[in-house]
């Protein structure tokens, strides 16, 4: 709060300190329950919405179940154990191209960040292969592997390399020549250019990219499934809806839309462990 002093000749402005100088820690933790209030509160809304409109039959039940027909039949499938194969596959088919995706990404967009003629060399292709659909490519890994899970898992695979290739590669070409050159002044070998300069400088923007890539992971093998799978989430919404049985559908559904929150998250968590020296997340926590 700015205030003039009385009693003077010239003006003198005053700033006194408000309550977020005066009690960081109780305002942040003020500011941080509201936002999670907020976040709980507006899907639990939308859900009593949804509950009151199918209860009052202003949407057609059977399309549209309600939220507690689809909780009752989730957890009733859980309980048979007929929910968690499709879980289960989904999971390990993500995890699988996530990883090898993540590395593939990584490792080329290090390499091309950091040589220029390889950058040359190798971007044009990239950019090229890009921009097509990565959904169109699954005939293409079909012929490579056969039917099963390579397919599947190259798909999440293609589609993770790509954001996590360019993302550590605008990363490095960003870090500042001034970096560079310090540590070329300290007869950096280019292992240490890399651990102490480039590697701390790039890995909180490659982390962004990983956790983008996370959850169109999840989009992507979920759309795979519907087209050439035998089971998974993917494979649970799309036969269900053939077989009109929405409560079903919808708690595939809800369970994508569960493991890509997770996934994602799980990626926010490790990337915190491994760049505590980066600013957290303006939209998370910042009062």
């Amino acid at each position: 709060m700015t205030t003039v002093a009385p009693g003077t000749r010239d003006s003198v402005l005053v700033r006194r300190p408000g309550p977020r100088e005066l009690h960081p820690v109780r305002t942040h933790r003020r500011r941080r329950t509201l936002e999670l209030s907020l976040a709980a509160a507006v899907p639990l809304l939308l859900v009593l919405l949804w509950q009151l409109a199918a209860v009052r039959g202003w949407i057609d039940e059977r399309v549209y179940p309600a939220p507690s027909t689809i909780l009752a039949d989730g957890r009733d499938r859980a309980a048979a154990g007929d929910l968690w194969p499709d879980v289960r596959a989904t999971l390990q088919r993500v995890l699988a191209g996530y990883a090898v995706g993540t590395a593939a990404g990584y490792l080329l967009g290090l390499l091309m960040g950091s040589l220029s003629l390889v950058r040359a060399a190798l971007e044009p292709l990239l950019d090229a292969l890009y921009v097509v659909p990565k959904l169109a490519l699954l005939p293409v890994f079909l012929n490579m592997f056969g039917l099963g899970e390579g397919p599947q898992v190259a798909l999440v695979a293609a589609t993770v390399f790509f954001f996590v290739w360019i993302s550590t590669m605008s990363a490095v070409m960003a870090v500042p020549d001034g970096h560079r050159d310090a540590g070329r002044v300290f007869g950096a070998s280019p292992w240490q250019m890399f651990r102490h300069v480039l590697l701390p400088a790039s890995l909180p923007a490659v982390l962004v990219g990983a956790r983008i890539a996370a959850g169109v992971a999840v989009l992507v093998i979920v759309a795979s499934e519907q087209i050439a799978a035998t089971d998974g989430l993917g494979h649970l919404i799309f036969d269900s809806r053939a077989l009109f049985q929405n409560d079903v559908m919808f708690v595939g559904i809800v369970c994508v839309a569960v493991l890509g929150v997770l996934f994602s998250e799980l990626v926010r968590f490790a990337g915190r462990l491994l760049t505590p020296w980066a600013p957290r997340d303006r939209g998370r926590g910042q009062s």
